[in-house]
């Protein structure tokens, strides 16, 4: 069972991870969550009460968490008058319901309700937050689209999304109810296909059989699904391109099936940004914002196999609760 780590079992799993992808694959990356970065470079992992005294504070998609690390030291090397950066990356739709709206807990504490930035795969988390006079701009920086991830050699014989209706296949998917790649995508792609019954019995969970045996709901964060078919629990699963990508440079046992477009969504997916009005550092999230928008950053993102976002797309925008 996949559960959350105390702070200093995370820093220590962590740690070995850097080097390891095994080691990596045991928790299945949430350690990862949230984290420090410091201006001289040291990372801290765990230290939810940084949330209240960074110099900047960020509340992003998870699956952006791969690319922290370069972005920020990036980011860092260019306004070393930020000196702590608390990046937070676990799905929108459970930052957005227990930490923006509600008081969230991690690990037992309690965690900012005011980050300097919240980011979604789903502007309407965005518009949400509009009408509720939390939050009037915003801008699209980066884009995705779906795959289908598989162990290495896809010894299944996988060649498309069709191939989700196939009866000898154990599905991993992001869990519908916090997880924005299916509650948003995942599930449309589905439904587009004729399959969505199929693989889910129109089932609602997570930490779930949707179909017993056959297709399971993740916990937390679709990043699970990677560890799942590495331990013989999966077969196949819906992931981000950009999970794909990462697996692949971490020299993971996994690999990649395309999804055709439309089905992959690649038009649709829009990674939205946008300043909280609460924040403590406003000046700090315009410039994380502005940054977002140069070549610099732009080309981390794609390195790790996201779509950059057009000109037009990066500049900061007036936000409509409609």
């Amino acid at each position: 069972m996949l559960k959350l780590f105390s702070i200093a079992s995370a820093a220590s799993l962590l740690l070995s991870s850097l080097i390891s992808p095994v080691a990596l694959a045991k928790d299945a990356g949430h350690g990862h969550d949230y984290r420090t970065f410091h201006v001289d470079g040291k990372i801290d992992y765990g230290k939810i009460g940084d949330s209240y005294t960074a110099d900047l504070v960020m509340y992003l998609a998870g699956n952006q968490f791969m690319v922290m690390e370069e972005l920020i030291k990036d980011f860092q090397s260019k306004h070393q008058d930020i000196k702590t950066v608390y990046v937070e990356t676990i799905p929108p739709g459970q930052i957005f319901k227990k930490q923006l709206l509600k008081q969230g807990m991690i690990n037992g504490e309690k965690t900012a309700m005011n980050p300097d930035l919240f980011a979604s795969v789903n502007i309407n988390h965005l518009k949400k937050l509009n009408g509720k006079g939390l939050m009037d701009e915003h801008m699209i920086y980066i884009h995705n689209k779906l795959e289908l991830m598989v162990a290495k050699g896809n010894p299944k014989g996988i060649k498309g999304a069709k191939d989700l209706g196939r009866d000898d296949l154990v599905q991993s998917h992001p869990n519908p109810l916090t997880e924005g790649i299916f509650k948003f995508y995942g599930s449309e792609m589905l439904k587009d296909l004729g399959l969505y019954e199929q693989v889910t019995a129109d089932k609602k969970c997570k930490k779930c059989w949707a179909v017993e045996g056959k297709t399971w709901f993740t916990s937390r964060h679709h990043r699970e699904t990677p560890h799942r078919i590495e331990q013989g629990e999966a077969d196949v699963g819906i992931v981000w391109a950009s999970e794909v990508v990462h697996a692949k440079q971490q020299g993971r046992t996994l690999e990649g099936v395309e999804i055709a477009a439309p089905h992959n969504k690649q038009d649709k997916v829009g990674y939205a940004i946008g300043p909280m009005l609460k924040g403590r550092n406003p000046a700090h999230a315009k410039t994380f914002m502005q940054y977002l928008a140069t070549d610099a950053a732009q080309a981390i993102y794609t390195s790790y196999g996201f779509a950059p976002a057009s000109k037009e797309e990066l500049s900061i925008k007036p936000l409509s609760a409609r």
